[in-house]
């Protein structure tokens, strides 16, 4: 036991085939038995095929021949039972040509590790995954288990990480059928240190001044070591995103530029030709386009953030100059007149100029956003009602919702799946009803509460269970629900009052990602801004993915907007399809609380708003 569990029968079969496949290993070259496995060959042909060059050695004494399929498919059984007793360990790439053996996990779970095949099949069958994800996720790890030897206990981030290079290449965003890692990380399995998330290796994190600038070639080491000096300084002051656009600024667009365009440049006084030069090349950039006959074509367009470039250098001059009073012998050699003057930035004309841009943004979507929120309402109770209609209809039936009739598409031979599709009977199209729903319940959730607070993209995907507070009035004992947004730009937490439009939201947000048992999951989610990611915390924007939960990328929050206006048919005044960004909701909160009474010098405490109060 457990090798001779089953009947006489059984076993006759087992005995006679593991006899013929341990006489075939017997005669290959090696000490052990994993050394005369991979002499024998059978390794580059997957585990389908591995017995085709060497049939006849393989029946050698054997009281049945040939190459029908119950003999062929004892052989590969009796030797997946060599692999589940640890006698040879084939490689993934074997075990997955051209896929995980059928009864591997089978094999596994009763000869090796019964207990952790037993709770990892359980938390899989508590996810809501369809029943292909999670057959792919327990053979995923006996996958692994029976390459590396030892029990799923044993199983360590390394290996995760090769069988997902194999599987999905240098991508390792598409995670195929690796939902299992989440469990395992659950488990304990990896221990406290290693991430949550196997989409943690995807991500390059954070790179270091000197890596920032190794990327652009500066040439001349003296600059190149001043400018990881200054970048050193203003470290703890950035968020990574901006310090990597200040490496790009000074390392690229100003230093190598001027290496590239005047070879022997060796100091920051620079000569007013050069200056000039240098400003008009950062004011434009070069845009390369093929032409009919295939030829490059080269074209100069100004630069949106050329100013905002130029800005950066002279603040860079200027720290100098500074610090060069405090610190001479570091800083005083690299005093020098700063090439960009102050008239060479953004002019009040060209202020004025975005300041009426936003405002007539901000004009034309006010009046629209009633229009969007009712579309938005409309779309979810829609495609909520349809989901659950066919929810309720049998697999192949049709049913009926608002009119319009639909068949619910049949199941497929993998068994019931966590989604629930419609078909077209002649077209055979199919149609994605759970996808529909989550996305359009989602969109909703986000703009109503973009809306209702004039929060950013980021402090939207940031916001947690643990945002949701209360106060007592000292006057009374009612309670005043408060939102509390974390410190982002201005690094100042914020308390905002919860409106009854926004407690509904926040109540059917609550109501969804709840746990059956009442908890709400916490997540691992990723900081764009200071490219790390963030420890799991119970956030409120998150959702059912494949067998576990996972927070919603503000990028995803903003294609699902775009999708919302596309489908609202909304318009602006050229009549150009209408686009609303997250920030758009910023300015329209505090545009309509300032129509609605809020003193102005109040709403100008919220920076970066672009409110337009009309006259």
């Amino acid at each position: 036991m457990p090798f001779t569990d089953g009947g006489p029968d059984l076993r006759q079969r087992r005995r006679r085939g593991l006899v013929g496949v341990v006489n075939w290993l017997a005669g290959q070259p090696g000490t052990t038995w994993q050394q005369r496995w991979r002499a024998g060959g059978g390794e580059e042909l997957g585990n389908a095929d591995w017995w085709r060059p060497v049939l006849g050695q393989l029946q050698t004494g054997s009281l049945r021949s040939g190459d029908s399929v119950s003999v062929t498919s004892n052989l590969r059984v009796c030797l997946l039972l060599l692999v589940c007793a640890d006698a040879i360990r084939p490689s993934l790439a074997w075990l997955l040509t051209p896929r995980a053996p059928q009864n591997l996990v089978t094999d596994l779970a009763r000869t090796r590790d019964p207990e952790g095949f037993a709770e990892l099949a359980a938390r899989c069958e508590a996810s809501p995954a369809g029943r292909t994800m999670k057959t792919t996720a327990l053979r995923r790890v006996a996958t692994i288990v029976a390459a590396k030897g030892g029990s799923i206990a044993d199983v360590t981030v390394g290996d995760c990480l090769q069988l997902s290079q194999l599987l999905d290449g240098d991508r390792r965003r598409k995670n195929k059928g690796l939902g299992f890692y989440e469990h395992l990380h659950d488990m304990g399995i990896f221990g406290p240190d290693a991430p949550s998330t196997l989409r943690a290796f995807a991500t390059q994190g954070q790179l270091s001044p000197g890596q920032l600038l190794d990327r652009y070639g500066i040439t001349c080491t003296p600059v190149r070591e001043l400018l990881h000096a200054y970048l050193l300084e203003r470290q703890p002051m950035l968020d990574h995103t901006t310090l990597r656009g200040l490496a790009f600024t000074l390392g690229r667009l100003f230093w190598r530029d001027l290496e590239l365009h005047h070879p022997g440049v060796g100091s920051l006084n620079l000569a007013p030709e050069v200056a000039s030069a240098w400003k008009h090349r950062v004011l434009t950039k070069v845009i390369r386009t093929t032409g009919p006959d295939g030829q490059i074509l080269e074209e100069r367009r100004p630069r949106a953030d050329g100013r905002s470039q130029l800005g950066q250098v002279r603040a860079f001059y200027l720290d100098i100059a500074q610090w060069a009073m405090e610190e001479p012998a570091r800083w005083g050699p690299w005093a020098a007149p700063s090439p960009v003057r102050r008239e060479d930035l953004a002019h009040a004309k060209e202020i004025r100029r975005r300041k009426s841009r936003m405002d007539q943004r901000t004009r034309e979507r006010l009046p629209v956003l009633p229009t969007l929120a009712a579309h938005l309402h409309a779309q979810a109770h829609s495609s909520a009602e349809r989901l659950s209609l066919a929810g309720s209809t049998l697999p192949g039936q049709p049913f009926t919702c608002r009119g319009e009739t639909f068949h619910r598409a049949p199941l497929r031979s993998g068994g019931p799946s966590a989604r629930i599709w419609t078909e077209d009977p002649h077209t055979h199209t199919r149609r994605d009803l759970t996808g529909e729903e989550d996305r359009a319940f989602w969109t909703w959730a986000a703009v109503e509460t973009l809306r209702h607070t004039g929060i950013r993209i980021e402090e939207l995907t940031e916001l947690s269970h643990h945002s949701l507070i209360q106060y007592t009035l000292p006057t009374s004992t009612e309670l005043i629900p408060l939102l509390q947004i974390a410190p982002s730009k201005t690094d100042a937490e914020r308390l905002l009052v919860v409106s009854p439009e926004l407690a509904d939201t926040l109540a059917a947000v609550l109501r969804r990602i709840r746990q059956p048992g009442g908890p709400v999951p916490c997540v691992a989610s990723y900081d764009t801004h200071e490219r790390i990611w963030n420890p799991p915390m119970p956030l409120l924007f998150q959702r059912r993915f494949a067998m576990s939960a996972r927070s919603i990328p503000t990028g995803t929050i903003r294609d699902w907007i775009s999708q919302a206006l596309d489908d609202s048919g909304l318009t602006d005044a050229a009549g150009q399809p209408l686009r609303f960004t997250p920030h758009d909701f910023r300015r329209l909160f505090i545009t309509d609380a300032v129509l609605h009474g809020m003193p102005p010098h109040i709403a100008q405490l919220s920076p970066d708003t672009g409110t337009s109060t009309p006259p």
